[in-house]
């Protein structure tokens, strides 16, 4: 058998370490990804890490409010019925703008405030003494990127996250109220709980039609666009 060529041999070991060096040398440049489970429950706000941006009082899954300068800021934002206070805020796109800049389609179409690829309103729940005492993910309707329908996948995702031997979702499926109807064959309108590690976990999972929302438009016989309610909600809270 013919012996390969060492010259040929020395021109691909040269080539790998010079990709290798490229890509080692655009890696330690890329910024850290921002990740909400980088927050732990009942810590003080000012370890949370500095991964985050356009911070505000939140609403629950609505719009942001009053705009804050950080974290610190909680005391700004009048206290839910709980006596926490709701800070809303987004992942930093410094590593979306990283990813254009080097050409990165992946990092790029997975980029924006996404939980496990889906797009979602997070928000922290903070006391009076600044420390974290739970978090709240909700479906974001605003963002465009995924299809809406895919928001209840979420929810999969989150049940297996949290489960645990001894520890398992409690689900109740709601009764149908008057008007409701399945998307495609489709209703899903579940309530789960879940008490794992001194924590609780509430998760709300809504795939249906409410009452006048239709697959087909009665006056033009033609499908309709987002005449449906496909969304998550869910909380996370010490004790």
């Amino acid at each position: 058998m013919p012996m390969p060529n060492r010259r040929c041999s020395s021109v691909v070991l040269g080539l790998c370490v010079f990709l290798a060096s490229a890509v080692h040398g655009i890696g330690a440049d890329r910024p850290a990804a921002s990740d909400v489970w980088r927050i732990a429950l009942g810590q003080p706000v000012a370890a949370i890490p500095d991964s985050f941006a356009d911070f505000a009082c939140g609403s629950n899954g609505g719009p942001p409010k009053l705009p804050l300068g950080g974290f610190e800021d909680y005391g700004s934002c009048p206290a839910e019925n709980s006596g926490l206070h709701e800070v809303y805020f987004r992942y930093d796109d410094e590593l979306e703008y990283w990813a254009k800049a080097n050409n990165v389609p992946l990092l790029v179409a997975a980029s924006g405030t996404k939980v496990y690829d889906l797009p979602v309103i997070i928000s922290a729940l903070i006391d009076d003494t600044g420390i974290v005492e739970g978090l709240r993910l909700v479906s974001d309707p605003r963002d465009t990127s995924v299809p809406r329908e895919n928001a209840r996948f979420l929810a999969p995702f989150l049940k297996a996250r949290f489960r645990a031997p001894g520890s398992e979702w409690a689900c109740e499926n709601l009764p149908v109220e008057a008007g409701e109807t399945p998307v495609y064959g489709e209703f899903l309108k579940e309530d789960c709980a879940l008490s794992r590690d001194g924590n609780q976990y509430s998760l709300h999972t809504r795939y249906l039609r409410k009452a006048g929302e239709k697959a087909i438009d009665p006056h033009t016989g033609k499908p309709t666009e987002g005449q449906f309610e496909s969304h998550v909600w869910f909380e996370m809270r010490q004790g």
